[in-house]
């Protein structure tokens, strides 16, 4: 761990969804004149979680916070409120907090009923904060289908001309997926039942018996759930959308700690409660992680905007995760989970920069941008460090994760005769370089563009400013101080093994 904290907080992780969901209601509540104070409420709740998120960062045994009481026991079923932080969610506990209070910050010029608007971000971290906390099948997918809602709300009522399709689009797929997902979590706890009571509890599932037949047709229901999140091709095609019509702080949010949720269920559901399942579909594990990672990389190329360009390399950069876990060792599930929480802080700054087109300039079309660097010297900044972390500079955080990638994938493809797997890493790292160089010097340098009013543009103003120096200093600290994530990651994949 980074450091013995010593100092306990009661119910600290209750209080990481209570204190969000005061805040939403606190800040709905603040109609009419008192509008213009929401963004400082929701500062100041989304501020106190971030700060009782990073508590756990710095507590060497964080099982001391673990909660269990029982909720519903009738009718043979027992549901458990059950909270449980270890390696695989501390840091996406963390990274919740931190990007919330973070867009927070970032959108503080929010006018258009922003009560309403950050009362929907506070809802959405109660969501995220209980999937990566819940330890009970019944809670976890109560919280997965809450945060459904709150960015439904966002696309639709803050969102681009066509928010409507891509709420609707959004909604569609995922709820789709979570019901297949749910349908496997049923097969999964009515197995495992002991004594006539089917316990929803992760540990009494862990504690069941199945069979390998059972464990291949169950972990294909809950791969296919977890996999339209993340998203996988070809279940894919509502991501460009919604980050395409969502307001910046949605598409934070959505690609820094929502995909995320996909890949946690692998690995927190499939690969501990199912893994002769994992085995047996470890194919599709990676065939869908390579997919994704050059179709992902190749959309890119032709893409126009840079907030739909940024939405598809999402797609490859998470089939990055997809294959570290297919590895099925302990190195790349390691590197997987560490690719999670680097996206999850690289991506933030990309869509700030993509929102901050939007808003400042007032296009994202990259053919109508050029010469950018002279007029916005901030912007330009941010923009060039953004793109340099997602295609993996040495020295800042994405370098690691994808360099263990694709190690433990040559380790896999050389160990069972396939080593020509690997070209299609190589291809989309090549790929990846192409289209982040290609957009920058069509935005940022070369003569100032023509084809739009530049009269009104104004770089970044303090407020964002901050939010993406914070970003970018994290980027750069676990850039030359992996170890510092690894602590976490280390113990909790040493307790998994390798499948």
């Amino acid at each position: 761990m980074i450091y013995d904290l010593q100092i306990e907080i009661p119910y600290l992780l209750t209080l990481l969804l209570v204190v969000p969901l005061v805040g939403a209601v606190a800040t709905a509540a603040m109609g009419g004149k008192r509008e213009r104070y929401a963004k400082y409420v929701a500062g100041a709740f989304s501020a106190a979680t971030m700060l009782l998120a990073t508590v756990l960062l710095f507590t060497k045994d964080m099982g001391v916070y673990d909660e269990s009481y029982s909720w519903i026991e009738s009718a043979g079923l027992r549901m458990s409120y059950i909270l449980h932080v270890d390696g695989l969610s501390v840091l996406m506990v963390f990274l919740s907090g931190l990007l919330v209070f973070l867009v927070t910050l970032f959108s503080s010029r929010e006018g258009d009923r922003p009560n309403c608007f950050f009362a929907l971000l506070l809802a959405m971290e109660v969501g995220l904060m209980g999937v990566y906390m819940s330890a009970d099948y019944f809670l976890f997918y109560i919280m997965w289908e809450v945060t459904l809602i709150p960015m439904f709300f966002m696309i639709s009522w803050y969102g681009g001309p066509r928010r409507h399709y891509a709420a609707i689009k959004f909604f569609i797929y995922t709820h789709v997926a979570s019901v297949v997902m749910l349908i496997g979590i049923f097969a999964l706890v009515f197995q495992s039942a002991s004594g006539g009571v089917a316990d929803f509890s992760f540990q009494a599932v862990l504690n069941g018996q199945f069979s390998d037949t059972f464990q291949a047709m169950v972990f294909l229901l809950l791969f296919f759930g977890f996999a339209v999140k993340m998203p996988a091709v070809p279940f894919h095609t509502w991501l460009p959308d919604a980050h395409t019509e969502a307001p910046t702080a949605g598409s934070v949010l959505l690609a820094g700690v929502m995909l995320k949720m996909g890949s946690y269920g692998i690995i927190r559901i499939c690969l501990e409660a199912l893994p002769q399942g994992a085995e047996h579909w470890q194919w599709l594990i990676i065939a869908t992680g390579l997919v994704a990672i050059v179709y992902g990389a190749y959309a890119c190329i032709a893409q126009r905007d840079l907030k739909k360009m940024v939405a598809f390399s999402s797609i490859s950069h998470m089939g990055m995760v997809m294959l570290g876990i297919g590895c099925l060792s302990e190195a790349g599930i390691q590197m997987g989970i560490f690719q999670m929480f680097a996206h999850g802080l690289i991506t933030a700054v990309l869509f700030m920069v993509c929102g901050l087109a939007g808003h400042n300039i007032g296009t994202r079309e990259i053919p109508l941008l050029g010469g950018l660097a002279s007029k916005m010297p901030l912007f330009a900044f941010f923009m060039m460090f953004g793109f340099m972390a997602s295609l993996g500079l040495p020295s800042l955080v994405g370098f690691w994760a994808e360099f263990g990638i694709i190690f433990s994938f040559y380790e896999y493809a050389s160990s069972n005769g396939m080593l020509w797997l690997i070209a299609f890493c190589l291809i989309a790292l090549l790929l990846t370089a192409g289209y982040y160089l290609w957009a920058m010097q069509r935005t940022l340098f070369g003569r100032l563009t023509s084809k739009i009013d530049l009269s009104h543009v104004h770089d970044i103003s303090r407020p964002e400013a901050a939010a993406l120096g914070i970003l970018c200093l994290l980027i750069i600290a676990f850039g030359f101080w992996p170890q510092a994530a690894f602590d976490f990651i280390e113990p909790y994949v040493g307790s998994l093994g390798a499948i």
